[in-house]
Parts: structure tokens; sequence; C-alpha cells
């Protein structure tokens, strides 16, 4: 329904009126403008004959217009625009992604296909976040350092392209999961969200940084954030062979989840990561009631846009 934003701007209408008849004029005392004689027949009412008289009330009018219409757009006309309410569930969830270098080996399928670790984990991942309407999501991402890839926001478009877009080696190539893990804690230690929740991935071995993940994950659970973890890879330490590469550290992950309070998933394929992200959707539900938001459509321009056409129209008819 269309309304005006500031509808009292619409009492100054007969403003024009009330100066021309409630205001003194002023007193010559010099000399006098020249001006054609057009302009002084009919802007300033001077009239000679019928003809300049009707000259001169039609352009009263139409300057009437054009100050009516200016006062329309200063006033603001708008409407409702539908828009759906955003809901919000009050819970900050940190995806943290692995892009150590082991990420690219082709032992994935999808659709037939072999793919890498890292297409399946970026294809599966940002359909995940573009399902996180309502929470406050945030990426970070490691190798052998740590680094946020896109910080809290209910903007989960941006996240997922931030997913989409993740390539191997921007961290470094060795897998810190201690300084990823401890990145995403120590940005929600100052959070005050009712809920707090890391979604780790990871396809390999700690082999850097100082601190022992299970330490981490203590700290996780003394600030009260869950640690969901994705131990990533067809082989782990327990099935791969002594010295095999590209094995995941299955073990330490379930520590991880274990201590934080949160769950353990093992993925082998790709219709495992598809099945985990359905259960994290399970398990970190995102119904809730949605905030009641206005947001106008804005019409001021068309009143202003036809008002500056008749000055224009006006302001070339007197001078010619």
């Amino acid at each position: 329904m269309l309304e005006l934003a500031d509808p009292w701007v619409l009492l100054l209408l007969p403003l024009p009126f009330l100066a021309r008849h409630l205001l003194s004029p002023d007193q010559l005392t010099g000399g006098a403008m020249r001006v054609p004689d057009r302009i002084g027949a009919v802007l300033l009412a001077g009239g000679q004959g019928p003809s300049a008289s009707a000259g001169a009330g039609a352009t009263r009018g139409l300057l009437w217009a054009v100050w009516a219409l200016l006062l329309l757009a200063a006033a603001g006309p708008r409407d409702l625009a539908p828009v759906s309410a955003l809901k919000v569930t009050g819970r900050d969830l940190a995806i943290v992604l692995d892009l150590s270098g082991s990420m690219v080996r082709d032992d994935f399928d999808l659709d037939d296909r072999q793919i890498s670790r890292l297409e399946a984990v970026t294809t599966v991942g940002a359909d995940f976040a573009r399902r996180r309407g309502g929470d406050r999501v945030a990426l970070i991402v490691f190798g052998s350092e740590a680094y946020y890839a896109a910080p809290f926001t209910f903007d989960v478009e941006a996240v997922a392209r931030r997913i989409e877009g993740a390539t191997i080696g921007i961290s470094g190539r060795a897998t810190n999961i201690s300084d990823g893990l401890g990145l995403a804690i120590k940005r929600m230690t100052q959070s005050a969200a009712a809920s707090r929740v890391v979604i780790l991935l990871s396809d390999g071995i700690n082999n850097a940084g100082a601190t022992n993940p299970r330490g981490v994950a203590e700290l996780a659970a003394r600030e009260g954030i869950r640690v969901h973890t994705i131990a990533l890879g067809p082989k782990d330490l327990t099935t791969a062979e002594a010295g095999e590469r590209g094995v995941v550290d299955a073990a330490t992950l379930q520590a991880i989840s274990e201590i934080s309070g949160g769950e353990s998933f093992r993925v082998r394929t790709t219709d495992d990561l598809v099945a985990v992200s359905e259960a994290l959707d399970r398990l970190e539900a995102t119904d809730s009631d949605g905030l009641a938001a206005e947001v106008f459509r804005d019409y001021w321009f068309w009143p202003a846009a036809l008002a500056a056409g008749l000055g224009l129209w006006l302001g070339w008819r007197e001078l010619t």
C-alpha cells in the first residue's frame, strides 16, 4: 500500500500563496532590473491584453504544479516491499576447512567421475553453508597456518562462495589442526551467541604447530563450544599401511569431538559427505521465529523528475 514517509511536508503547500499575500513588498529605491517583455508580462503578471493574462495564469498553474510535485517528492512516497523474514537462531557456527596439500588427491567419486578431495568438500560444504540461514557463519581455512577466509556473518551465500573458491596452498601444505581449531575458538570466546559450534574437517594428521589438538578441544569444552569433526579420506591410521601418505587421523578427530561434546563423522565417499551434511543439519537445526523487517520501495524520484522536467520546459518556453 502506497504511503508517505513524511506527510507533514505537504503542509508547506500554501507557503508561496501566504508569502505573496502576507509579506510586504520591498520599495524600490534604485534602478530596476530589465527583463524581456515576455517574461515581464507573464511571470511578473504585468499582462498586456487577454492573451498575456491567460499565459500568465497558465504559467502560474504550472509553477504551482512544480511546487506540489517537489513537496510530494520530499514527503517520500513509498510502499512496503514483500521481504521474507530472516530466521535467526542465535548460533555462531564456524566451518574450519583443511586446505593442506593432501586435499589434491583424486580419490572421491561424484557422478561417475573421479574428483579431488577438495572438489568434493567445496561442493558439499558450499551447499551446507547455504542451508545455514539464520546462523552467523564464519570460514577458517588452515594448512601450515590458519586464516579467516570469512568473518562471522548472516550472509551465508558469501561464505558459500568463499568455500567454492578455496585453493590448496594458500595457507601452506602441512596440516595444522590445532591452529585452525584454536583460531575459531579464539573468535568465539568473544561472542555472546547462545550456541557456539565448530565444524572441523580434515583429511590428514596434525603435523604442524606446537599445540596438541586434544588440548585445544579441552579449551573448547571449557568455553562451552561444541566441535563436530569430519575425518575425510578412504584410509585412516588404523587401516593404512606403515608409511602410507594421505591418511587421516580419525582417532584424534573423534577425541576432539568427544572432549568438546560434539559428534564425529567418518567420510570415505562423496555420498558419506552428503550424509554428514544432512546429519549436521539435524544436529544443528535452524528452525526459529523470524525477525520482522520492513523494507520500503521509494518512489520520490518520479515526482521529482516530473517537477524538474516541467521546470526546464517552463524555462525554455519563456525564453523562446
